[in-house]
């Protein structure tokens, strides 16, 4: 089992959507998070003060998969995600030791499905 993490541009969010479910994943967790990266921000000029801003608006997504859907499912992010510009994410893929499903008491590979 693997936790596949990965931060994207917000307005990749349905790209990447859209092509997970091409790949049959239809299970993720999305929340909004701000960071830095390579791609250090920019400054604003607001009313006349200049402001530097260097943590940006991203998109987590998170994925729990059996290990014969990491791969397609890694390539479904990218497919959805990549533009060729700095700032295209990151993908992070670790091992899951443990799920459980509080609903049924399932463990392992039947509680992801």
């Amino acid at each position: 089992m693997k936790l596949i993490t990965a931060i994207i541009q917000p307005e990749k969010l349905p790209d990447v959507k859209q092509a997970l479910f091409d790949a049959d994943v239809h299970k993720m967790t999305v929340s909004n998070v701000i960071g830095a990266g390579q791609q250090k921000g920019y400054t604003e000029n607001y009313r006349g003060v200049v402001s530097e801003v260097n943590l940006l608006k991203k998109v987590r997504i998170e994925i729990a998969v059996n290990d014969n859907f990491a791969d397609k499912t890694v390539e479904a992010i990218i497919k959805g995600a990549r533009t060729g510009k700095i700032g295209d994410g990151k993908i992070f893929i670790t091992d899951l030791k443990e799920c459980i499903r509080i609903r049924t008491k399932e463990t392992g590979k039947d509680a992801i499905g």
